[in-house]
């Protein structure tokens, strides 16, 4: 089979659906507006940073690129084309008029792109309906792309690598006490400030509980942050660790005993770092966000909190930490509900299986 991506040849999601294929011997293209490269995969790299541009000149690069594209994917005469996000590289696809097409809905092509104008909206259902199937990494963000399509929406979650995600507890020590921690990029959208200030009241109420928090991410309150742990005199008890190595991940995650993501926007299209921290044996606490809380199993690998509570997020953290026991099974639970649901193998064979059956209907 010979199937041309449209998409961010720099996507860690990209690169592994790519490797995934190319494994199985099937001849793989991307087709990126960013320079990158993946082993063993042809990567046409357009080149195009359009937010860093003025509009004219963006338009117009953009137009050459229409037509750059067309001609490369003639060249490559793919057995599928299949656009990762609904609107830059999906309005490409769609204007390929190739068959047979795929668009896959990301999040913000869906959630943030269509509200910007009736133009925006208008041209994300054209996007929309030109392709042949449309898949979403999550129920939540497909329903929401119901919104602007009448059309079957396939599921194809991002998985995690098992056999790199598990559980190894050598990370772990008698005088790390328990280890509270997160990995996610340091802004406001996604809530650190609420996971500190729960912490903190948690320190307050359990004066002789050994208890640290991790905070694993760069970005731009990093600062903010650090600032507030010392205004709550928690200082001492939390630990930036910065950037982290993708190949680092799996190491952090087990070092925590809770992992927790406390998301304050109104919607999110997956949870891939609570899937990371389950697969690795550890029971995660998310805030109350669609695609968050489908990336767990609630009361069973997870807690939910309400979202800019601390209140309430400090509830659910006390539970964890006081409870030994429940902890460490929702913990097995936890990678128990990844290995059903979110093995990254069973989830691009569930792509592989789409792809021949849409080439069977062709």
């Amino acid at each position: 089979m010979k199937i041309c991506y449209l998409g961010d040849a720099n996507s860690i999601h990209t690169k592994k659906l790519c490797c995934f294929f190319r494994d199985k011997g099937y001849d793989v293209s991307v087709i990126s507006l960013n320079d990158g490269e993946i082993e063993g995969v042809k990567v046409y790299s357009m080149a195009m940073k359009i937010e860093n541009q003025g509009n004219s000149i963006a338009k117009v690069r953009y137009l050459r690129n229409i037509i750059k594209i067309k001609k490369l994917v003639k060249e490559i005469n793919p057995d599928i084309l299949h656009a990762h996000y609904a609107t830059s590289y999906g309005l490409f696809g769609s204007l390929m008029n190739y068959k047979p097409y795929i668009i896959s809905v990301w999040g913000s092509d869906v959630y943030d792109f269509p509200k910007k104008s009736f133009i925006h909206e208008k041209l994300l259902k054209y996007n929309l309906k030109k392709a042949d199937l449309i898949l979403s990494t999550s129920k939540v963000m497909a329903d929401e792309t119901r919104k602007y399509i009448d059309k079957d929406i396939l599921i194809t979650p991002f998985g995690v690598d098992i056999d790199k995600f598990k559980t190894n507890n050598m990370n772990k020590t008698v005088e790390d006490g328990l280890v509270v921690g997160t990995i996610k990029t340091l802004e406001e959208k996604y809530g650190i400030e609420y996971l500190i200030k729960a912490f903190q009241i948690v320190k307050n109420r359990n004066k002789n509980l050994n208890i640290k928090l991790k905070i694993a991410g760069k970005g731009s309150k990093e600062s903010d942050l650090k600032t507030l742990c010392k205004e709550l005199n928690i200082e001492n008890y939390v630990e930036f660790l910065g950037f982290v190595n993708p190949n680092d991940v799996p190491n952090i995650f087990n070092s925590f005993d809770i992992a927790v993501f406390p998301s304050i926007l109104d919607s999110e299209s997956f949870g891939v770092a609570a899937v990371e921290a389950e697969a690795c044996g550890v029971p995660v606490i998310v805030s109350d966000v669609g695609g968050l809380m489908e990336s767990t199993k609630p009361n069973y690998s997870s807690f939910v909190a309400k979202r800019k509570d601390s209140n309430d997020l400090a509830d659910k953290l006390e539970r964890l930490l006081l409870d030994d026991k429940l902890r460490k099974s929702m913990g097995m639970n936890a990678r128990k509900y990844v290995e059903d649901n979110y093995n990254c193998i069973d989830n691009f064979n569930y792509i592989n299986n789409i792809y021949l059956d849409l080439l069977g209907k062709k």
